[in-house]
């Protein structure tokens, strides 16, 4: 009876494992060490992970996200990563280790200060209000701003034609 159970659990974890690997997920845009790039592709790299790559060696999947930093700055930290890898002078538990350093190194400051940075650079420019709409919410998260600030900042950042 045990024995059957685990083959039958066996089958379900290798079923479960195909369903992933045929979902399709967006490939990652190569990341340069742009600060205002950071947050977009460390949570590219969550989702890619979740869908993806569950239960892969944090060190494949560091070296799958090494794969997409490339230029300027990020070929220099990169170079120095994987050294520091293989030579045994890092080492990652966990890939949200790992996501953090990038943000530490790439992101110009703690979270909330990237956050405001990227909220006051925001324009409508063209966007549709939706479009922006959802835009400026993606920034506000975690930006410290709320309430009558933040509905100021929003008109700030909006274009309005009056005809």
């Amino acid at each position: 009876m045990q024995a059957q159970l685990q083959a039958l659990q066996k089958r379900l974890e290798i079923g479960t494992e195909a369903a992933a690997m045929s979902t399709e997920v967006a490939r990652l845009q190569v990341f340069n060490g742009t600060s205002s790039k950071v947050l977009g592709f460390v949570m590219a790299c969550r989702l890619y992970i979740r869908i993806k790559t569950r239960g892969i060696a944090a060190e494949k999947q560091i070296q799958w996200m090494l794969s997409y930093v490339r230029g300027r700055l990020a070929d220099i930290w990169k170079e120095n990563m994987l050294e520091d890898l293989e030579e045994g002078l890092l080492e990652y538990e966990t890939i949200e280790e790992f996501l953090a350093d990038i943000r530490k190194k790439f992101g110009g400051g703690d979270k909330e200060s990237v956050k405001v940075a990227e909220l006051k650079k925001l324009e409508q420019e063209g966007k549709t209000m939706e479009e922006f709409v959802q835009e400026f919410r993606r920034a506000a998260r975690g930006s410290g701003h709320e309430g009558r600030p933040l509905v100021e900042e929003f008109k700030r950042r909006i274009s309005i034609i009056i005809c």
